[in-house]
């Protein structure tokens, strides 16, 4: 494989024109909660749908869920654990995932839930994969339930195999089309039902819900929050091109390189935008504004230069502008990014850097746990 260039010198980024989220198709200034949710935040949905992610399907004929016993729980003094597998029907098809559901033991009501896209190995899925990406017992210490499952029990994170899942299985048509889903489209697909099972089970908050995905899978939760706004809370950590980070600064991953190295990833039409991010119709902090007026965190790491930590801040700095231009929320991100010295964690919209590399922690945990509590706070 050729070498790649891969620009980490801040001189080097090209001056940013990014497309105006607060002006329509057809040049009318976007004001108003009804203008933004009736008019501009379809069209943006449409753009990033038909040129980036492909759809995430929603469609099928019957959904099952049934509790199977195959492994011990891994932390009987603190949870009740339960694995669930979902089975979903469609066209006379069927596909089937895995989900690991841990419930605080003791708890009385329904637990608020969080989901984590987890791409750990497989067979370490249902348990901590290493200290810190999953933090099960943190998480549950402080009254939440987690959930999560494996990427692989969908879409093979794989571009020869990637369709050899739910895919092939249920939505065939997709792969014949430039705008189709994808693995990205995959993975959501299996949130959404996931959050289908939360529905279900009384257990469980669903209404305090909360996604949360690491690289990849941070890339998946903000395209799946966008997509279904049954999440209360999306959380992306270190998602860097194609997800928080803002892909017209052509730092660190750029569109090319992702493209090239994960081709299964995007849609077809996401390939035509390869060394061309300044002729996009849209750009990643467009994808933050999706969430509103629900909550959303970016988290980065300072040694994380491939996934671009300032353009990850800069896309949550113009971003949050949605809850105060238009659902008048007061929100703020008033420092640059060389002055961040501790996490912003308010309502609506957060925001947190760590020194190290890439990868998911107990810190990082703790920064989203302190957001949730916020945003959950006086919510019955």
């Amino acid at each position: 494989m050729a070498q790649r260039i891969v620009n980490e010198d801040e001189s080097k980024v090209p001056a940013l024109v990014l497309p105006d989220p607060f002006v329509s198709k057809s040049g009318l200034l976007i004001n108003s909660i009804s203008d933004w949710e009736n008019i501009r935040r379809p069209e943006l949905m449409e753009l990033f749908r038909n040129e980036v992610y492909g759809p995430i399907r929603a469609d099928f004929d019957e959904i099952t869920f049934s509790e199977v016993s195959e492994n011990p729980n891994p932390f009987p003094d603190v949870s009740i654990f339960r694995e669930i597998d979902i089975r979903v029907l469609r066209n006379g098809k069927s596909h089937t995932m895995r989900l690991n559901v841990f419930l605080p033991k003791g708890h009385t009501g329904p637990s608020p839930i969080i989901l984590l896209i987890n791409h750990r190995p497989k067979n370490q899925d249902g348990q901590i994969a290493e200290e810190g990406y999953w933090s099960v017992e943190s998480i549950l210490s402080r009254g939440f339930a987690t959930a999560s499952f494996h990427g692989e029990t969908v879409a093979p994170d794989n571009a020869e195999t990637f369709s050899e899942g739910v895919i092939s299985n249920l939505y065939p048509e997709e792969l014949t089309k430039p705008e189709g889903m994808r693995t990205f489209g995959a993975w959501g697909w299996a949130a959404m039902r996931a959050m289908d099972y939360f529905e279900h089970e009384p257990q469980i908050d669903s209404k305090k819900s909360t996604i949360v995905g690491h690289s990849r899978s941070g890339k998946t939760a903000l395209w799946t929050g966008a997509t279904d706004t049954r999440w209360a809370v999306v959380i992306s950590n270190e998602s860097g091109c194609g997800g928080a980070a803002l892909s017209r600064r052509k730092f660190g991953e750029t569109v090319k390189i992702i493209n090239t190295s994960f081709p299964h990833w995007f849609n077809d039409n996401f390939k035509t935008y390869n060394e061309r991010e300044e002729s996009l119709p849209i750009d990643q902090h467009m994808l933050a504004m999706m969430m509103a007026p629900r909550a959303v965190y970016f988290s980065s790491a300072r040694e994380d230069l491939w996934s671009d930590p300032k353009g990850e801040y800069l896309s949550m700095q113009l971003g949050s502008r949605i809850y105060s231009q238009i659902y008048n929320k007061l929100v703020s991100f008033p420092q640059e990014f060389e002055q961040l010295k501790s996490p912003i964690i308010q309502k609506h919209a957060g925001y947190h850097i760590r020194g190290g590399k890439h990868n998911l922690t107990l810190e990082d945990w703790n920064n989203f746990m302190d957001f949730i509590e916020l945003n959950f706070k006086n919510v019955q």
